[in-house]
């Protein structure tokens, strides 16, 4: 057994060298093409790219605290209903951080009003939280839009430059046209790698907030089950 530790650990640290060699390297690559693109419109993508990654961080970051145990949250509801205690059932609610929570706690202050009047006030506070769970999606949407459009207009900029620059000499320098393309093409880049970042994280967070919801409903209805298994209804 020893005879191998000591080549996999020196594999393992040779690895680990080469790719953050790797990794320093590329982000060395990608720093002079940043500076080469231009500042002016590479700053306004990096800035969207920020803005972008802020807000999704933030969502991530709430949804991730918004996906309460629903099982274990069911199970205390039917142990306090089980008992009649109604009230014990509300605080396990309140005592439990998410939507899935907020949605149930609404459908048993409605025990009062009979099955049809709990359904109605999960279906009504179940759509509030889904616009909370969505806030900010449009913003990561818009952004994710921006970035490419931003690259294609330092493009178009840059390629006018370059033709300004063919009819101010007269003549075709390749040096100086192809400078000025390369600038050009380079926004454009940097705008679809931006734009695809932020697709990642949003494609992501539609699919966090899609189950989110799917056990919302799931909730929903095994809380209806509950209250008529344990004959909750006045």
């Amino acid at each position: 057994m020893r005879k191998y530790l000591v080549p996999t650990l020196v594999l393992g640290m040779v690895t680990f060298v080469t790719e953050a060699s790797y990794a320093a390297s590329s982000f060395q690559i990608l720093k002079e093409k940043f500076i080469e693109g231009g500042w002016f419109f590479m700053s306004i993508v990096l800035v969207t790219l920020i803005l972008g990654l802020a807000f999704c961080l933030e969502r991530i970051i709430t949804l991730n605290i918004a996906s309460a145990n629903t099982d274990k949250l069911l199970t205390s509801i039917d142990d306090n209903l089980k008992t009649g205690n109604l009230n014990g059932a509300m605080e396990a609610c309140k005592s439990t951080q998410g939507p899935t929570a907020s949605v149930l706690y609404e459908g048993l202050k409605r025990a009062g009003d009979g099955p049809e009047g709990v359904e109605k006030a999960i279906v009504s506070y179940g759509a509030v939280q889904m616009g909370l769970l969505e806030k900010g999606l449009i913003w990561i949407s818009l952004f994710i839009s921006i970035a490419p459009m931003l690259g294609f207009m330092g493009t178009v900029i840059g390629m006018i430059q370059a033709f300004d620059t063919i009819e101010a000499t007269g003549d075709i320098v390749p040096s100086e046209v192809a400078g000025g393309i390369k600038v050009a093409l380079l926004t454009t880049v940097f705008g679809l790698i931006a734009a695809i970042i932020l697709q990642i994280f949003y494609n992501y967070i539609v699919s966090k907030i899609d189950s989110i919801v799917t056990k919302m409903e799931e909730s929903s209805i095994g809380l209806v089950d509950l209250m008529v298994e344990n004959k909750t209804f006045k």
